[in-house]
């Protein structure tokens, strides 16, 4: 995995470059001082598969980083303050480690990252759909574009399609790990859609259409920008 370092403190970048250096699958493309740096290269370089980034810096935060991209390789966030986990599990991010991180804790979030990586890579070369278990403990294989949203039931997800729905134990964090992420996106805690067939988007809901009625699905504020950045906008 190609990874880039974002932080402005000298010594940290000098630890994790060192940490980086000792793991085999990691390969340190760079590593900046301020975001703003790095935001030319991530515009231009899409080989970039990890980030490493800092929240508290001057002239834009790590927050503020996240927000002013689309289409972001995976981030682990390395922060000396733990108040902004939530606001960085809100846009997705793989791990949240505490300064100071031991070598220990630096390479169990790489090694979920990199399982990510893989699993996304696999997804993406070698396969169009995914085989879930029905009731009857046979496996069925669902093809991408026939799912039209993953909402959640407590300790299980339905998956809706055109013309079925099937409900597993999983949760929505792995099943958004499972789709592919340049075809669906997370708009509420309970909710997972196809971007492809979201008709309308009004009053903060996702429109989407099957047998000639409509499905609304809101659209919670946290997940807004982000489903909004997925998508092709023209405006006038």
């Amino acid at each position: 995995m190609n990874c880039i370092i974002i932080d402005d403190d000298k010594i940290s970048r000098i630890l994790f470059e060192n940490y980086i250096n000792k793991i085999d699958f990691l390969e340190l493309h760079d590593s900046f001082e301020t975001p703003i740096k790095a935001i030319n290269i991530l515009e231009s370089n899409k080989e970039i598969d990890l980030i490493f980034l800092d929240i508290e810096m001057p002239e834009m935060t790590g927050v503020e980083f996240i927000k002013n991209l689309k289409n972001l390789p995976q981030i682990i966030i390395i922060s000396a303050r733990e108040k902004y986990a939530l606001d960085a599990i809100e846009y997705g991010v793989t791990d949240y480690l505490l300064k100071p991180v031991a070598y220990a804790r630096f390479y169990k979030a790489v090694k979920k990252a990199y399982e990510k990586h893989q699993n996304i890579n696999k997804l993406d070369k070698n396969e169009d759909g995914i085989f879930i278990k029905s009731s009857s403990s046979s496996l069925v294989r669902i093809k991408y574009d026939e799912i039209l949203w993953v909402e959640a039931l407590e300790n299980y997800v339905l998956i809706n399609t055109l013309n079925n729905k099937y409900t597993i134990h999983f949760t929505m964090k792995a099943i958004i790990n499972k789709l592919p992420h340049n075809m669906f996106a997370r708009v509420h805690r309970s909710y997972i859609v196809n971007i492809f067939e979201i008709k309308m988007i009004e009053d903060n809901m996702v429109v989407i259409e099957i047998a000639n009625e409509k499905k609304r699905i809101p659209i919670a504020k946290s997940y807004k920008e982000s489903l909004m950045k997925s998508i092709n906008i023209m405006t006038k």
